[in-house]
Parts: C-alpha cells; sequence; structure tokens
C-alpha cells in the first residue's frame, strides 16, 4: 500500500492560522529596509498552505492570482471552499509536491511562499522543491520560507526524538495522534521528575516541556510528530537553494531589523567586522539562539539607491490597527524587553490615531517640529509594523478591486463564528491580507449587521447564539451560569469593541 503522506501527520487537521509574512505587500516594505528591489507580485503560490487560510485571505484581498497545493484532500477541499465563495480565482489543489510541480497549466510566478513545511518533510520532497523553485520563479522573484533552525534547537532536538519515539512504541495507534502525544508528554514529564543528567546540562528544557502541554494539540502533532524533523543551520539551507539562483534578501520578521532589539552593542560591531553576509548572518543566529527562521530570498538581487531608496520610503501608505492607548512603548526582542523612546514613537502614535491611511512622508512633514530624525521615524514604523501596531496599506485602486472578494470572504467567516472559534481572522482589502479578529467580535459584526448598534442588543443577539447551542461565557477560568451575568459581560465586551476595534475595522473596510 503507497504511505501518501509521506511520513507527515494526515489523521489530524492543521491549525487554522494566519501568517502575515506570507503576505505579498509585506516583501515590498521589508525589501525597501534592505536596500532592495522588490518585485511586482501579479502571480503567487504557497506550498503546503495547509487549511488553506493565507492563501484565501490573500487571494480575496488583493489582484495577486495564487496557486496552491496542499497533500491533505479534506484541507485542500476547504481551501477550495473558502476560494469558491471569495470568487477570488485562487487555484488550490490536493495534489503531492511532485505532481503539482509537473502540472502544465502553471504559470511563472513572481513569489513563491513555503511556510511551516520545510523541516517537516524528507530530502525528496525538497529536491522537488528547489526544482520546482528553480524552473517556475521568475528572474527577480521572491521566495519565502520559515523553518526550524540550530543552534536555537539543538539542545531539545533529543527530547523531540524521546517524544517520538514513545508515541510510537508505547501509544495506541486505535487511540488517535492526540492519545499518542497526551501519553509522550506524561511520560517525558515523568522522566525530568527524575532529575536526568540531560535535564541539569539543559535546564531549560523543564519550562520548554511545560509550555509545550499547554499548546494546542493539532499544532504539536504538526510541530513536533512527524517522521521527518530536521532543523536546519542557515547556511544548510543556502545550499539547498543555490541550484535554484536564489541569494538571501531579507528576514521577513521585521523585528529582526531592528539590532538594538536583538544584539548587544558588542555583538552588533562584531557582526559588522565580518565581511560576507552569509557568514554574518549565520553568525548572528548563534548571538540570538535562533529557534525560528522567516526569510525572503530573491533570484537577482537588485540594489537601489539612496536617493530611489528614501523616496520609496516617503511613498509607503501605513495606517495604525491597534487602539491608539494601547499601543505599549515596550517590544520583545531577542535581548529582552525594550522600550521604545516615548519623545519619538507618542507623536507618531497620536498622529494615527484617527486611523486613516498616511504616507511616510505625511508622517516626516507631520512630526518634523517634534526633533524626531528621518532614520528614527524609519526604524519606528519598522518597529511598530513589527509589533503588530501598524500595516502597509495598498493603493486605492487595488482596495475597490479586492473589496468585493474580502466581503464575500468575510460574510461566510462571520457566519461561521456561530458554532466554531477555529477561524479568527477575517480579509481586509486594505491591507492585502488577514486581520485578527476573534469570534466575539465576530458576532458583534453579524449583530450589527443585523441592526443592532447599541451594547445591550449586540449582547442580546450573541447571547441566543450562544444559548440555543448551550454555550456559556468563561470569565478568569470560571463558566457563567446566569442568564444575566452572561449577558453582562458580552455587554462590556460589546461596548469595548464599539470604542476600540469597530473604528478600525471600518477603517480597514472590514465591519
Amino acid at each position: 500500500m503507497t504511505d501518501w503522506t509521506s511520513g507527515y501527520i494526515a489523521d489530524i487537521g492543521y491549525t487554522y492560522g494566519y501568517y502575515q509574512e506570507l503576505n505579498p505587500l509585506r516583501v515590498k516594505f521589508a525589501f525597501l529596509k534592505a536596500g532592495l528591489v522588490a518585485p511586482e507580485i501579479g502571480s503567487a503560490c504557497e506550498l503546503g498552505f495547509g487549511q488553506g487560510m493565507s492563501v484565501n485571505l490573500h487571494a480575496a484581498a488583493s489582484v495577486t492570482q495564487w496557486c496552491g497545493t496542499d497533500f491533505n484532500p479534506s484541507q485542500a477541499g476547504f481551501g477550495q471552499e473558502l476560494a469558491t465563495i471569495s470568487g477570488s480565482g485562487a487555484k488550490l489543489y490536493d495534489e503531492a509536491f511532485a505532481d503539482f510541480a509537473n502540472r502544465s497549466d502553471l504559470p511563472d510566478f513572481d513569489y513563491i511562499g513555503v511556510h511551516g513545511i520545510w523541516s517537516w518533510i524528507n530530502d525528496e520532497n525538497r529536491y522537488v522543491i528547489v526544482d520546482f523553485i528553480r524552473r517556475k520563479l521568475k528572474v527577480g522573484g521572491v521566495l519565502y520560507v520559515s523553518y526550524n533552525t540550530l543552534p536555537g534547537w539543538a539542545a531539545f532536538a533529543p527530547m523531540r526524538h524521546l517524544m517520538t519515539e514513545h508515541a510510537e512504541v508505547i501509544g495506541t495507534e486505535g487511540h488517535g495522534i492526540v492519545s499518542r502525544i497526551n501519553g509522550a508528554l506524561d511520560f517525558t514529564e515523568k522522566l525530568l521528575a527524575t532529575n536526568p543528567a540531560y535535564a541539569r546540562a539543559n535546564p531549560q528544557i523543564v519550562e520548554r516541556i511545560k509550555k509545550i502541554k499547554e499548546q494546542n494539540r493539532h499544532y504539536l502533532a504538526h510541530e513536533y510528530f512527524n517522521r521527518d524533523w530536521h532543523p536546519m543551520h542557515f547556511a544548510t539551507m543556502a545550499e539547498w537553494l543555490e541550484s535554484a539562483k536564489l541569494g538571501y534578501a531579507c528576514s521577513a520578521h521585521y523585528l529582526d531589523h531592528i539590532d538594538a532589539a536583538n544584539l548587544t552593542a558588542e555583538q552588533q560591531v562584531f557582526l559588522s567586522e565580518i565581511p560576507d553576509v552569509m557568514l554574518r548572518e549565520s553568525v548572528r543566529d548563534f548571538m540570538v539562539n535562533q529557534q525560528f527562521r522567516r526569510d525572503y530570498w530573491v533570484k537577482g538581487a537588485r540594489k537601489l539607491s539612496m536617493l530611489e531608496q528614501s523616496e520609496a520610503y516617503r511613498t509607503q501608505k501605513v495606517m495604525l490597527i491597534t487602539y491608539y492607548q494601547d499601543v505599549s512603548l515596550k517590544v520583545n526582542g531577542a535581548l529582552g524587553e525594550v522600550t521604545m523612546s516615548s519623545e519619538i514613537y507618542n507623536p507618531i502614535i497620536d498622529l494615527l490615531a484617527d486611523y486613516k491611511v498616511k504616507t511616510v512622508g505625511q508622517i516626516e512633514q507631520a512630526v518634523k517640529d517634534k526633533g524626531i530624525s528621518f532614520t528614527q521615524l524609519i526604524e519606528a514604523v519598522v518597529m511598530l509594523t513589527g509589533a503588530g501596531y501598524l500595516t502597509a496599506v495598498q493603493e486605492d485602486g487595488l482596495i475597490v478591486k479586492a473589496k468585493k472578494h474580502t466581503d464575500k470572504l468575510n460574510i461566510y467567516i462571520i457566519n461561521k463564528a456561530r458554532s466554531s472559534t477555529d477561524i479568527s481572522y477575517l480579509a481586509s482589502p486594505v491591507t492585502g491580507g488577514g486581520v485578527a479578529v476573534g469570534r466575539f467580535q465576530q458576532l458583534f459584526l453579524l449583530a450589527i449587521s443585523q441592526g443592532k448598534k447599541q451594547p445591550a442588543d449586540l449582547a442580546v443577539y450573541v447571547w441566543q447564539v450562544l444559548a440555543m447551542q448551550g454555550q456559556k461565557i468563561i470569565k478568569e477560568g470560571k463558566m457563567l451560569e446566569a442568564i444575566e451575568d452572561n449577558i453582562e459581560e458580552l455587554t462590556v465586551q460589546a461596548s469595548t469593541f464599539i470604542e476600540k476595534q469597530l473604528p478600525i475595522l471600518k477603517s480597514l473596510q472590514i465591519g
């Protein structure tokens, strides 16, 4: 019998996550920060799209034509359903990488995304992917790839191996992967309680296992319990991609671009004295003990001149997507918590507090009397975007074209929220991708679409949806039993939603 899974977990679905680094709109600003020319992305492909949330949110929220494949037929089916509902034209398949790569009806791509699969497949599939990129990525095109990285995983790799050994040897096949995961985690905790020399040499392992036990079992199945699990040095990744003529461009994780949040002054000097870019990136991984890389690679990098870079910065459109009073001036980097300068950040946040789209050039002019230099402004924009407070914005014409597709997709997702907590994102034609919106917030939007306006009316509407399914609110770890208590809590949440979130969602052309 043929093993169509190739050792990849298939008896439990992947999570319904959305991964913003796959958004082509993010490529532009990351490349700009790196001083590189970014391609215009008209055609894109995602390999291993999981439940299809990212590929569908991006296809609906932009004019980019997307293709993709995921070998799991149930996941591919859901992805196809979303594409049909939105009318985005995304072409999604349930084919193995080798079969998909040999299709004769695929276009050449400006952008290929490979998120969350590279570390969990075998070398045979890696060769297929690299060859596909070599043949189908256009000159000047961009690859996004994320993968588990060494040295950050070096200490935990033996423990992961032991957990999978237990799941395969002791776990009962008929009880399913979740039962085997729970058994492996319990076994691991008992082992660590004996204080083995491995745990004494790696004291962080105990805390890491505690955190793992708290995570979604669907996520853990795909993260740790596949047959193949291969964290990789950055230099090894570069060797893999060399035959596809790809060179490293920059990190897709915006906070990586801020050295002050990740490296000490001494480390920054040390890195600056390494002339080779690739070696410098490898050394940086040791400095931050990198566990997971999110990178852009390009087929033929081209440098921007300083004039071109500064002009492009000033035309970049951004908007605030967090309630302005909730923007924290603290952000976590590799060095731990870093505090941003209130003298620089507060004037920028205050200016954007109307949730209207502004160019970086407009912000520059508005805050120039505050003593904020252009260099400081750019770093602030990168930092705020990396922290999730700010987003890049599409051109007006693209927003208009995308909105008819995002409206259809969002209506479908919001209606699913009546009975499910699976999907926590909606599509924004403004951002060209997904925006985090929780279940109750989606239900408040549904209530508003039914003509409800006041917090109490929204609360009653949502309570009726919950009550017909026997569901109740959990507050501070305790279930609220009384109807009045449930409605009261929903009213509080609805008031907060109307005050803080609804204005932002309207600006994002979601609400």
